[in-house]
């Protein structure tokens, strides 16, 4: 019960320390908001790594826990728990998030996002923001089940490693889609916003999925069998 009662905490700050950033300092339109938010995302990572890893392993992510299942680090039926905490720790946060931004002097239109919520970027296709979220997500959950990895990754960096990799997500995706790589932090401020962030909610969902499943893959190749 602990594992899962930690990876629920975890979730929970990284999208109310991660989405507050991005609702309280303007959002994203400049690239001092991209930086702010890019990092405050990183740096929620690195803080829970600390926090919880030697608890739960701090996936505070279904695609990380999907990558787990499918390398066998884990069981179905624990990976399945995992999520759900995952998605019941991110509705808590997304709840603080609307209580602050709902209960201020501030009007809450001024706000450039109140909730933080996904969606594909003005720039962007329904296309391109597949493949940004397939693709980011596929490097960071291989950056995650390497650096990890029993034999072959250094655990003692792996907060850090795992941190400063989703910042550099971010910078380059935020434009794209906001940056999501992860279902939990998507579904629950999708269903506070509603509307356009609901209607494309399953592109959070199926494209994490899918980079996840592919990074289990090749990581699943180039862990096993004698070195080149």
């Amino acid at each position: 019960m602990k594992k899962y009662f930690s990876e629920a905490i975890g979730t929970m700050v990284l999208v109310l320390l991660g989405c507050g950033s991005a609702i309280f300092n303007g959002g994203c339109g400049t690239t001092a908001q991209v930086l702010t938010v890019a990092f405050a995302f990183g740096l929620s990572v690195v803080a829970m790594a600390y926090a919880i890893g030697s608890i739960s392993g701090c996936h505070i992510n279904p695609a990380i826990t999907l990558g787990c299942m499918l390398t066998g680090r884990m069981k179905s039926s624990e990976g399945l728990k995992y999520m759900l905490a995952q998605v019941i720790g991110a509705f808590v946060g997304s709840a603080i998030l609307y209580a602050l931004v709902h209960t201020g002097t501030q009007n809450v239109a001024a706000y450039a996002t109140t909730t933080g919520a996904n969606a594909v970027g003005a720039g962007a296709s329904v296309v391109s923001a597949l493949i940004a979220e397939c693709v980011g997500t596929f490097i960071f959950v291989l950056v995650v089940l390497g650096v990890t990895d029993s034999k072959k990754g250094n655990p003692s960096l792996a907060g850090l490693a795992i941190g400063l990799t989703l910042v550099l997500i971010h910078i380059v995706l935020i434009p794209i889609t906001g940056t999501s790589v992860n279902p939990a932090r998507s579904i629950a401020p999708a269903v506070f916003e509603g509307g356009k962030a609901l209607s494309q909610l399953w592109i959070f969902i199926v494209a994490p999925f899918v980079g996840a499943a592919l990074s289990a893959l090749v990581w699943n190749v180039l862990s096993k069998g004698k070195e080149a």
